[in-house]
């Protein structure tokens, strides 16, 4: 028995369709693995690190962009977050963010004190020790931790021993000089550079970037959920962090004196606009400088008790300008402005003397000036409108029985007749009164003839 073989199986389009994707696929890998070899490693294969630059006092602003550089590190995968500092201080309210967001990061954290001749003084210090890796350019120098009151005053013995508290916590965290952390608050201690190495308050002295991150590389920290990762950081690419534009305006804008400065101001130049209406100028800039002064505000720990002695002074101002006496108004105006500076803002912020005194007493003086010139402009004689033309002679032109048109002060005014009788083109009228928008006239002697003495006419 003869045994047949099986017939072959025929492809389908559809199968065939598949083969020939598959063999083209094939063919199209074969071809790149030559130049994937040869093929130099790129840029973006590099570990990265994401760095930024504080270079100004520690403000609610500062914390904000510290945050969200931590956010976008853990966010974008970068190796570490370098923040580069040079700092006298600062809040001690956004020191205490700043630090928290370092315990709560899942992503290494290295704050370098940078360039040779800077800080990290008082709120920097805290700062500093609370990264994972504290390094410090040769030249700089860190402690001075005691907190003081916004005069520059040393704060209570309370808040001395809670900030003292509050240090020990962050060195015995990162395994740094308790020591220290205790004395840079309690007495004043600052320490350079290498004496901070050798005390145990930082962990590096580099003279670059570069060198820092060589330095750093193969360290193991330990992260926010007790995860411990080792920093891959020599070669790494920057990616830099900028606070922007908007950001450099708030960091500036936050400062107690501007602020300050602002609403005052403000406040005294729409109190001008009031007292001497005019193009707006005045007022356009007090809006301003009110807008600008809230804005500062909003990035400020303010109170609201301070916010209503500011509303307080300036109805008192205002209240001046309108009803101008003795300048009672303008006195207690200027004393609730000086409490206002008192009370405004809370904690370690406050408006320096310095500012706050000479502050009021220019608005309290300028808002009585105001109210002098307004008192002066509203006993002044009318001068525009149509009563100012009462008295004054014309030439009729265009009379149509008892009405007619005249040339006065540059424009067409309608008049007629006060007795009613014809006016005739050419004669010569006086203004005496005014009714809506037309004028009343009688007839007058042309200029040069007296009405007592008429020149006569030629016989």
């Amino acid at each position: 028995m003869q045994q047949q073989c099986p017939a072959p199986a025929r492809l389908t389009p559809a199968a065939l369709r598949l083969s020939v994707r598959a063999l083209l696929t094939l063919l199209v890998c074969l071809l790149a693995l030559p130049a994937a070899a040869d093929r130099p490693a790129q840029p973006q294969d590099r570990p990265t690190v994401l760095a930024t630059r504080v270079d100004d006092t520690i403000t609610p602003v500062i914390a904000a962009h510290i945050e969200d550089g931590i956010r976008e590190a853990e966010r974008e995968g970068h190796a570490a977050l370098l923040v580069e500092l040079n700092t006298p201080g600062g809040l001690l309210t956004s020191t205490r963010e700043i630090v928290q967001g370092f315990f709560g990061a899942d992503v290494p954290v290295i704050v370098y004190v940078t360039p040779s001749g800077a800080r990290a003084a008082s709120a920097g210090a805290y700062i500093t020790m609370a990264a994972h890796i504290a390094a410090m350019a040769p030249g700089t120098h860190i402690g001075a931790g005691t907190p003081v009151t916004g005069e520059g005053e040393t704060a209570s013995e309370k808040v001395v021993n809670d900030s003292a508290a509050f240090a020990v916590a962050i060195a015995e965290q990162r395994g740094r000089s308790v020591e220290f952390a205790d004395d840079m608050v309690r007495d004043g201690l600052s320490v350079s550079d290498r004496e901070a190495l050798r005390r145990g308050v930082t962990d590096i002295t580099a003279a670059s970037r570069t060198e820092l991150l060589a330095a750093v590389d193969g360290r193991t920290v330990t992260l926010a959920q007790g995860q411990q990762t080792v920093l891959h950081t020599e070669g790494a690419q920057i990616e830099e962090y900028d606070l922007g534009f908007f950001g450099e305006i708030r960091q500036f804008l936050a400062s107690p004196e501007l602020a300050f400065l602002f609403l005052s101001l403000g406040t005294l130049a729409v109190i001008y606009e009031l007292a001497s209406p005019g193009m707006g100028f005045g007022g356009i800039i007090g809006v301003v400088l009110l807008i600008l002064g809230f804005v500062a505000l909003s990035v400020l720990p303010f109170n609201a008790a301070g916010l209503l002695l500011l509303g307080l002074a300036a109805a008192l101002f205002a209240g001046e300008v309108l009803t101008p006496g003795v300048g009672v108004f303008a006195a207690g105006g200027t004393v609730a402005l000086v409490l206002s500076g008192v009370f405004l803002f809370r904690g370690e912020t406050g408006v320096d003397p310095a500012v706050l005194w000479p502050t009021a007493l220019v608005v309290g003086g300028g808002s009585l000036l105001a109210g002098r010139l307004a008192w002066r402009a509203r006993r002044a004689p009318v001068t525009s409108g149509g009563d100012v033309l009462i008295g004054q002679e014309a030439t009729v032109a265009a009379a149509r029985g008892d009405r007619a048109q005249v040339l006065l002060e540059g424009a067409w005014w309608t008049v007629r007749s006060r007795d009613g009788s014809p006016l005739v083109n050419g004669a010569w009228v006086r203004v005496v009164a005014r009714e809506d928008l037309d004028l009343v006239v009688e007839p007058a002697p042309p200029p040069g003839r007296s009405p007592s003495h008429p020149k006569e006419s030629p016989s």
